[in-house]
């Protein structure tokens, strides 16, 4: 497994439409896998294929211990009340808002071996099923948010950006998880 380097706002990439993935093979496995390590290295819950520079539609997630690797995920329902959490990325390092998403959600996928799922979740793993997603899509967090607090956000993306030339973010393999989960999806 690989640790790989996460795009930053502003890589043309995390704006693109995935594509759904034919088959699940050997190749998409290693992705996968190396998402897995990438993910864990950055000390996130989530991350999606376009944030390590690929555009196969596949995105990762662990939330309490549970993981789910998911290949061509859909939300095929998304109900309840609306639910208010900090939400951060890793394609856009210490910046956090507060977005609205609906309360629980309903995804289908194909697992790591192929197999369909479906998973009803709330809470922080909905919550993260829903940012992963809107990755493959082409959407980040900050287009939830009103104009006002987008353009506040940009501009402390600003003073942060020059860290990442090349609009690249480069981790250690450290394989140590979060302390706070649900800053960074």
């Amino acid at each position: 497994m690989s640790v790989l380097p996460i795009r930053v706002l502003g890589d043309p990439v995390l704006r693109e439409e995935t594509r759904p993935v034919a088959e699940v093979t050997d190749a998409v496995r290693r992705l996968i896998d190396d998402m897995f390590e990438t993910m864990y290295a950055a000390s996130g819950i989530g991350l999606a294929a376009p944030q390590v520079g690929r555009l196969e539609r596949v995105c990762v997630v662990a939330v309490d211990d549970v993981a789910y690797a998911l290949v061509n995920p859909e939300i095929v329902q998304a109900d309840g009340p609306k639910d208010k959490a900090e939400e951060g990325c890793l394609s856009i390092p210490d910046v956090y808002a507060d977005v609205i998403r609906p309360a629980r959600v309903v995804i289908r996928a194909l697992d790591r071996d192929g197999n369909a799922i479906e998973v009803e979740a709330d809470g922080l793993l909905g919550r993260c099923f829903q940012h992963e997603i809107d990755h493959l899509h082409g959407k980040l967090f900050l287009d939830h948010l009103s104009f006002l607090k987008r353009r506040a956000l940009l501009a402390q993306w600003e003073l942060e950006k020059d860290q990442y030339p090349g609009f690249i973010r480069v981790l250690k393999a450290n394989g140590h998880r979060s302390e706070h989960p649900e800053e960074e999806l």
